[in-house]
């Protein structure tokens, strides 16, 4: 029986998981999680944990994880309906009703995949008789071992003369197989206009695919004869088999994408036969479409960034930009995807075979980042050799950047692509069409004016991965950034107190002052007003920029930061402090911020990891973010 997820989410959010397992295992608290010996295993130091915030436990020693419906199933020996109803009754909750509709699908469902099972019989035996010696010749040539055969359930479906062309209806209707149920499960053509209905695969090698739990829901046939019409040809969409949705040996990957740490999309069903024929099984497959949004998703379940092997000839980089296209909108923290491009001319499996599974490798090992292909992409359209051409190439990649969902994502692949066309087009560090009216001051930190002018000292803005940030001063030791007191939103009010105060900052630190996210709304609003005032005003004096806000009505925010004690330590905040100290304090508390949000992104891209397959590994890296999160210091990549 399938249960309603919010039925679930509220029967999990009634009953605390320490409250389940501590009648089974003596828990002790540890921060936020307990801990103790593992009911899976003879311990004698505790490595088994729960925690109730993420609903779920965890036992190092054994590698059983999951949440308190599974636990009550491992150790009480119960089925998840019986599992689920003892939780429900502890929690007050009544089971939900079951619906005909649905009790009558899956019954259907079931009795289909019954048919499916049969059906993958046939084939497999098929191939071992007389009718299937021209599949075997085709398989021993492609290099094809029996043990590989065997683990892929690989099949031969009889050819096309007319004994042969009903022949696995005529085994299914043996086995008291309707032809209603053969056609619904997508395997023979029948219907008002055709005369006499035929088994839809004949004379292929035949390739079972099967759902996520290994049962065989669908086939994929790859002619024998030169002159078939399709060479490859798929089962049609059926109640158990929708080919967008699903990925060729997804079941048998899963292990070896998780010991790999990474898993590989090729492109058909003989690719991943053969990478497996070469000790590499972490490979899946499409089913002779573009990758779709939810193939990725299942991508994603496996492995935080993929990888997407295709033939280094123009077909293959077609393959490669329709990827890229599809899969900006979906990107978010933590999950990308890389491209591994073959030597021209050569598949996965003929790579395999020539070279041997180190070439392979090698290959995967050189697989690209997405912002890398996305690049390429851009520049490879066109020629960029004069400013109407390298304006034109500006467009499009500020197009790419609108593509992408995820705000984080967007605003580091702006700054990564920027970058890349300041440098093309060789501007040093000006900005590609960044905020009007700010000026680059490209000296180093501490050059400042020797002379009679205004004694600031600016510096160049942050590039690519750079994180410069002045040395820590005594002065900022004492202030509030070093002890991290007011978390995020104390970061973000220190941010524009500093910039109210010092509004000549802007001159240098513009871009990155309109770029780091501002969480708290009202705080947001005010950076954007700044940020539209220094662009008409520039250079930006403190009493105009205060005159110009009251205009605007947001005086107010402004004088509730400086009339607060939370800064009161910030010297470098207020009006007296020197430019360079000002200057100092405001880029390590931009650093400071900009570390703390970047470590959030990653723990909830590792506690999504964490909740789609709660492994050891997911779990060390979920545990491993949260506790640097936690003890976040001054120093801590600042500098």
């Amino acid at each position: 029986m399938s249960f309603p997820k919010s039925f679930l989410d509220e029967l999990k959010g009634r009953v605390r998981v320490s409250e389940v397992v501590g009648r089974k295992v003596k828990l002790t608290r540890r921060g936020r999680e307990f801990v103790g010996l593992s009911p899976f295993s003879n311990e004698k130091s505790p490595s088994f944990t729960v925690n109730d915030d993420k609903q779920f436990y965890h036992c190092f020693s054994s590698g059983e994880h999951g949440d308190i419906i599974s636990f009550v199933e491992k150790t009480e020996n119960l089925s998840f309906l019986e599992a689920v109803e003892r939780l429900a009754a502890e929690a007050g909750m009544e089971m939900p009703k079951r619906d005909a509709h649905e009790m009558q699908r899956e019954k259907e469902a079931a009795t289909l995949i019954d048919v499916m099972e049969m059906a993958a019989q046939f084939f497999r035996q098929k191939l071992q008789e007389g009718a299937g010696a021209e599949a075997r010749a085709y398989l021993e040539r492609r290099g094809m071992k029996g043990k590989t055969l065997e683990d892929f359930g690989v099949g031969y479906a009889p050819g096309d003369d007319r004994s042969e062309r009903m022949a696995l209806m005529r085994y299914l209707k043996s086995r008291d197989v309707t032809l209603e149920q053969m056609a619904e499960a997508g395997l023979v053509i029948h219907g008002p206009d055709i005369a006499e209905p035929y088994d839809r695969f004949r004379n292929r090698v035949i390739f079972p695919i099967a759902d996520a739990r290994g049962r065989v829901i669908a086939f994929g046939g790859r002619a024998l004869a030169a002159d078939a019409k399709a060479k490859y040809l798929n089962s049609p969409d059926t109640p158990l088999f929708h080919k967008g949705r699903v990925l060729y040996n997804l079941h048998r990957a899963r292990k070896a994408a998780h010991d790999e740490g990474t898993v590989v999309a090729v492109e058909g069903y003989m690719d991943v036969v053969g990478l497996a024929q070469g000790g590499i099984f972490h490979a899946v497959a499409p089913l002779g479409t573009a990758l779709t949004e939810d193939q990725i998703g299942l991508l994603w379940r496996l492995a935080p960034e993929p990888i997407l092997c295709f033939d280094g000839d123009k077909a293959g980089l077609r393959a490669a930009w329709r990827a890229v296209e599809r899969v900006l909108p979906l990107l978010k923290p933590g999950h990308s995807l890389r491209f591994a491009l073959l030597p021209e001319g050569k598949d996965p499996d003929d790579l395999v075979r020539e070279e041997g599974s180190a070439a392979m490798r090698a290959v995967l090992d050189a697989a690209r980042p997405l912002a890398e292909m996305v690049w390429e992409k851009e520049v490879a359209a066109g020629t960029w050799d004069t400013p109407e051409r390298r304006a034109a190439l500006e467009t499009r990649i500020e197009a790419v950047i609108g593509m992408i969902g995820d705000q984080k994502v967007r605003g580091h692949y702006a700054e990564d692509l920027r970058g890349r066309i300041a440098r093309m087009f060789g501007r040093g560090e000006r900005r590609a069409g960044g905020q009007g009216g700010f000026a680059r001051n490209s000296r180093p930190f501490g050059s400042g004016n020797s002379g009679g002018g205004r004694p600031w000292r600016g510096r160049r803005s942050f590039g690519p991965g750079q994180s410069f940030v002045p040395p820590v001063t005594p002065e900022l030791r004492r202030s509030a950034i070093a002890s991290g007191t007011g978390g995020g939103q104390g970061r973000e009010g220190l941010l524009l107190l500093t910039v109210l105060n010092h509004p000549e900052l802007l001159e240098n630190y513009a871009e990155e002052f309109s770029s780091v996210e501002i969480r708290t709304p009202a705080l947001d609003r005010l950076r954007n007003e700044i940020i539209d005032i220094a662009a008409l005003h520039a250079p930006l004096e403190r009493e105009a920029l205060k005159n110009h806000l009251l205009n605007r009505d947001l005086a107010d925010i402004a004088r509730r930061l400086e009339a607060g004690t939370a800064f009161a330590g910030d010297r470098h905040a207020w009006p007296d402090a020197p430019p360079d100290e000002a200057e100092a304090g405001f880029l390590h508390t931009l650093a400071r911020h900009r570390r703390a949000i970047g470590l959030e992104a990653e723990l909830k891209a590792a506690e999504r990891v964490l909740a789609e397959e709660m492994t050891e590994e997911n779990y060390a890296r979920f545990r491993a973010i949260q506790e640097q999160l936690e003890r976040s210091e001054l120093a801590d990549g600042l500098g």
